[in-house]
């Protein structure tokens, strides 16, 4: 295994997106969903990074949900089951960030629900003393 100090700081900041996430999906005024579909994007991301790297799997410099489930799938085949997870987060990594389009407060609720079922899922394949402490 890698460093485990690298495989933290991916799961920290995963983490940190995640919180973020939800922070953010908890205004009432003025919401912000094309945020809250980015940040829930971008947990999932880190989280299957941090899992890659937990494999020493290396991997390219990707916002592709997809392709790194795919490198994560030949290590752990459960990932595949989940598939649907992530192509529901996969096009928000730039799908908002730029003017034209715009995420509904249903799409920012999904992602959550959605980012929600894969921290568990990812969060369960490392061992407690590589996860950060949370609160979410």
């Amino acid at each position: 295994m890698r460093e485990a100090a690298e495989v933290r700081e991916w799961l920290k900041k995963a983490e940190e997106d995640f919180a973020g996430a939800l922070h953010l999906s908890r205004r009432r005024k003025k919401p912000l969903p094309d945020l809250v579909c980015f940040h829930c994007q971008q947990a999932a991301e880190k989280f299957l990074k941090a899992f890659l790297i937990y494999q020493e799997t290396p991997f390219a410099k990707t916002h592709d949900l997809l392709a790194l489930l795919e490198l994560c799938t030949t290590h752990q085949p459960e990932f595949d089951l989940h598939r649907e997870w992530f192509e529901v987060l996969n096009p928000y990594s730039v799908r908002f960030r730029y003017p034209g389009e715009e995420a509904t407060v249903e799409e920012a609720r999904l992602a959550i629900k959605t980012v929600k079922k894969i921290a568990v899922f990812i969060r369960d394949l490392f061992p407690r003393e590589l996860l950060p402490s949370t609160e979410t």
